[in-house]
């Protein structure tokens, strides 16, 4: 995984409320078990009518819309706990998702593949989806090591869990975590008398 420490960009606002993990990949999508290639089908049925022409009324369909963080409606990743959600969105471009609440389970998978749930209130977020989509230029800024959201609605803080803000900014997942640690194992391992 990349190191994410302080990280700046524009932002795709969602106004959508409850959107669940088949919304953001539909099931018919989930045969492979590699990450790559999920962002291509990424709110699939959103982005694309169904004769599979391009939905040109959905945000990410918008060219004036662009960036790596997407400002999401209250309850964002609910549904289903298919992992592959957080790979689509990775997979897409993502490195943040902005909501006033996530489903556990989307949000330990999110965590677990590189990309940043920030939860903020509901009013901090409507200002931000207001802001975003009037001004489509304007910049977001996180900063991990600090635990700060700083956009034009203002700074706020945000909570992460210890391990987890560790593993993003050493660009670590659970095993490369494991492997970092490997001389101290090695040396617990020898002093242990089996």
């Amino acid at each position: 995984m990349e190191k994410f420490i302080t990280f700046t960009s524009t932002a795709i606002p969602l106004p959508t409320e409850n959107v669940d993990t088949d919304q953001i990949i539909p099931a018919r999508f989930l045969k492979a078990t590699d990450k790559q290639g999920f962002g291509e089908n990424v709110f699939r049925d959103w982005r694309f009518n169904k004769d599979g022409s391009t939905n040109n009324d959905f945000v990410l369909n918008n060219a004036d819309f662009r960036g790596s963080i997407l400002v999401a409606g209250n309850n964002f990743g609910c549904g289903s706990s298919r992992e592959h959600a957080a790979w689509a969105l990775s997979d897409y471009g993502f490195k943040v998702i902005i909501s006033s609440f996530f489903a556990d389970i989307f949000k330990g998978n999110a965590l677990n593949n590189g990309l940043l749930p920030i939860q903020v209130s509901e009013d901090y977020l409507n200002e931000l989806l207001t802001k975003t989509t009037e001004n489509p230029s304007i910049e977001l800024t996180i900063d991990l090591e600090q635990q700060i959201l700083k956009t034009p609605v203002g700074k706020v803080s945000f909570k992460i869990d210890s391990y987890k803000k560790m593993c993003l900014i050493n660009g670590y997942d659970d095993i490369d975590f494991l492997i970092s640690k490997k001389e101290k194992i090695e040396t617990f391992e020898a002093e242990i008398n089996y």
